[in-house]
């Protein structure tokens, strides 16, 4: 059993942490003081089919190779916080006691590759065991100076330091190999009440990273009971640090973003966010569309739309679009989707409640962009389109069917003597136009017969 050749460490206690390097007092007189609160911190075992799935060989071979060198090693962050709920997280985070050159000297002993070392300045080492996974382990650390979006960090060896320059309580905890639970900011409870709260100062914590201020957002659309349940203190404490936002890149705040606008809640959420006042730091108008953006999420609640989709409803005009894209440096197909949503929202046919004229208005807007663009990118823009008109059934049948396929070729049009040139792509478009105005139906005897009709449109004789 694993377990049983595990080595656990104590961690330190409070009357030890003079022994530990620390920075300057006065760098660390409020989180001492923090410390002092929690000295006693929550402790369990976690013995469950989630935990247990992770022990893979690799797994087991990384911590054999921590237990010979003298060094512990615990998951943490929001793998710990993932096994609590019973879910198995994706990535699965380390921290350790050891130095990044206590790491290299011992992999290099074990004759295990380490790869990625960009993250050794601040003390992660990225290992590939059995040639099969990919393992993350971190040094504990203590943030010695931020500047709101990078930090000065000093490595040390007390866990509770560690999980205090973290951001959430719930993402502060670590699991021993054994299943030990070190929980020091009551993490565990605040997850059981579906309450999302900084560790310690909320400000101090946000004034490390302004990015927080969306990680809040995220987890609280994740933790959550109920949308409106945000504690009225922090919500003010955010008002007062959001301007700092100004100073994130549009990248990072892209990415946190477009994981609110696809999570839990995602409506409530962003719609508090605006009315914060947030808006003009990420890009957004100052008056975002709010209204809208609430009839969009209770329309298409259930059919999982995109973020992109519930991002473009609070805006109003593609000049918007250009100004939230240079601030967030979306991607293309995301920029491309808003665009598209944008435009083709107020179509007649996608405003009537009828899912028949919506479906054909789809269907026509993807076979009218034919050879223009990669077809499956305008079919994914079309579902987007028809889950903000709230066509559910409409969405359904889209999703089931092929889509018709225009009957002649660019070949049919050479052998009947229409010049290999603009000519024949004007002729091709408008065939299509005629087949897609049949509403798919005319077979190609049909538009073959209107071959030399559309021709001389274009050719002198």
């Amino acid at each position: 059993m694993l377990a049983g050749r595990l080595r656990i460490i104590c961690t330190l206690h409070y009357h030890l942490l003079p022994r530990c390097r620390l920075p300057k007092q006065s760098r660390l007189s409020p989180s001492l003081s923090l410390l002092r609160n929690c000295s006693r911190f929550a402790k369990m075992k976690l013995d469950t089919p989630e935990f247990k799935s992770l022990f893979t060989p690799e797994l087991i071979r990384l911590a054999q190779i921590f237990e010979r060198h003298g060094h512990e090693i615990r998951m943490a962050g929001g793998a710990v916080r993932d096994l609590l709920c019973g879910t198995v997280s994706d990535d699965v985070d380390f921290a350790t006691t050891a130095t990044p050159e206590q790491m290299k000297e011992m992999f290099t002993a074990e004759d295990i590759r380490m790869i990625n070392n960009k993250g050794e300045a601040h003390g992660t080492v990225t290992v590939r065991i059995n040639d099969v996974q990919n393992y993350e382990i971190t040094t504990l650390r203590i943030d010695v100076r931020t500047d709101g979006r990078h930090a000065e960090v000093e490595f040390t060896e007390d866990w509770k330091l560690d999980a205090l320059r973290r951001d959430l309580t719930i993402n502060s905890m670590f699991l021993a190999l054994d299943g030990t639970l070190y929980d020091y900011f009551n993490g565990k409870e605040d997850l059981e009440n579906r309450r999302v709260a900084f560790v310690g100062d909320a400000a101090a914590r946000i004034q490390e990273d302004y990015l927080r201020i969306l990680r809040y957002f995220r987890f609280f659309g994740r933790v959550a009971r109920n949308p409106d349940d945000h504690d009225t203190h922090t919500l003010n404490i955010i008002q007062s640090n959001m301007s700092h936002l100004d100073s994130i890149s549009g990248e990072r705040l892209w990415t946190e973003l477009k994981k609110i606008a696809s999570g839990r809640f995602a409506g409530p959420v962003l719609t508090m966010m605006m009315q914060l006042g947030m808006a003009q730091h990420l890009g957004f108008p100052p008056n975002p569309d709010v209204a809208e953006l609430g009839k969009v999420y209770e329309r298409a609640e259930g059919m999982k739309p995109k973020a992109m989709t519930l991002i473009a409803s609070l805006l109003r005009s593609l000049e918007e679009v250009f100004v939230l894209d240079k601030r967030l440096k979306v991607s293309t197909d995301d920029r491309k989707l808003c665009i598209f949503i944008i435009t083709h929202r107020e179509d007649d046919a996608m405003k009537k409640p009828d899912d028949d004229v919506r479906l054909s208005r789809a269907l026509d807007l993807v076979l009218d962009t034919y050879c223009k663009e990669h077809q499956a990118h305008i079919v994914d823009r079309a579902k987007e389109l028809l889950k903000y008109a709230g066509a559910e059934k409409a969405l359904s049948i889209f999703e089931k069917s092929a889509l018709p396929r225009f009957p002649l070729t660019g070949g049919v049009l050479l052998k009947c003597g229409v010049p290999k040139s603009k000519v024949m792509s004007r002729v091709y478009d408008d065939l299509r136009r005629m087949w897609i105005g049949s509403r798919y139906t005319m077979s190609e005897d049909e538009l073959f017969s209107h071959i030399d009709e559309v021709k001389a449109k274009y050719v002198k004789t």
